[in-house]
């Protein structure tokens, strides 16, 4: 009875996380980051380079915005026609800018972003709970089958192949769910692996990891009760995301610049941006920007910054 009961709550959840997965629908963008009418017009007529940057920077100035492109440049999407937030990227597949995409899923026909990311792990951990628990169950019989122990009928070849099942998605689940288990550890996505995240003053891997306690709720929510049922409990809009001021991991031995992790006090400090109400307690343990470096930083970008192109990402 307990094994009968625990096969359904597997089942039961094993579903309703995959329904949420694949028809919860990616969040994109919000108005504030689309280009106004009269900005469309002007990028348009600019000819490409600082005038088009110019008019991009004046479009994002009160945006909560600390990526940047590779040559320093405001992240645009020019099929959107948008000022693309942290961590949001364009999908070839969906045709639109997800926020913090994590990559395409073909298995669930859906983009795994903000909006469902949350689903997407509880799909793999109860997946995988399931398989194992066919496997377990099916083991016994499985092991009869090698010892002639069972009944010469067609379900001999039924619970041979059902144990081969459970065991190879067991397998394959339990590397894919370890590798996103360490990603929401880090508060990395997929595509922010290959590619890090460019700030305005250099390359960091862990820009966005705020320690490993602050980094599971950011995707689980604060309300442990809701933490293993699909049901959305991540913090945040999925358009601006608090950052650490200072990288303290210990994967990160330099920067790309050749400074090393003594002075990253004075040189990891970002742009003083609005965060969400959501988001502000994650940063409770992090030192304030102040007016003063903000506007030291801003001239220090107009000087240093040798973006004179604007540059499109996906």
């Amino acid at each position: 009875v307990v094994c009968l009961v625990a096969y359904h709550i597997f089942f039961m959840l094993f579903v309703w996380s995959y329904w949420k997965t694949i028809f919860t629908l990616p969040m994109n963008p919000s108005k504030e980051f689309h280009l106004s009418y009269s900005d469309k017009e002007s990028l348009e007529r600019e000819p490409r380079g600082e005038s088009q940057q110019e008019v991009l920077r004046r479009a994002a100035k009160d945006l909560p915005i600390y990526t940047r492109t590779m040559s320093g440049a405001i992240r645009y999407c020019d099929r959107c026609h948008l000022v693309k937030p942290d961590r949001c990227h364009h999908c070839s597949v969906c045709d639109k800018c997800i926020l913090k995409m994590d990559h395409h899923c073909p298995w669930v026909n859906n983009c795994v972003g903000f909006s469902n990311y949350k689903f997407f792990l509880l799909f793999l951990a109860y997946s995988l709970l399931y398989c194992l628990f066919i496997a377990a169950t099916d083991l016994q019989y499985f092991i009869k089958f090698w010892t002639n122990g069972l009944p010469d009928t067609q379900a001999k070849f039924h619970i041979m192949f059902l144990f081969f099942a459970a065991a190879m998605f067991s397998v394959s689940l339990s590397s894919l769910f370890g590798y996103h288990c360490w990603l929401v550890s880090k508060n990395k996505s997929t595509l922010e692996v290959f590619r890090a995240p460019i700030f305005r003053h250099r390359t960091d891997k862990n820009g966005f990891s705020l320690g490993f306690s602050k980094n599971l709720r950011q995707v689980f929510g604060d309300e442990k009760k809701y933490w293993l049922l699909p049901v959305f409990s991540s913090l945040g809009d999925g358009c601006s995301f608090p950052t650490c001021l200072v990288n303290q991991d210990p994967e990160q031995a330099s920067t790309p610049g050749g400074l090393n992790s003594t002075s990253k006090n004075e040189n990891h400090l970002f742009p003083a941006k609005p965060l969400r109400d959501s988001q502000s307690h994650l940063l409770t343990d992090t030192p304030s920007w102040s007016e003063t470096t903000a506007k030291a930083e801003k001239g220090k970008v107009g000087m240093s910054n040798p973006a004179l192109t604007m540059e499109n990402e996906t």
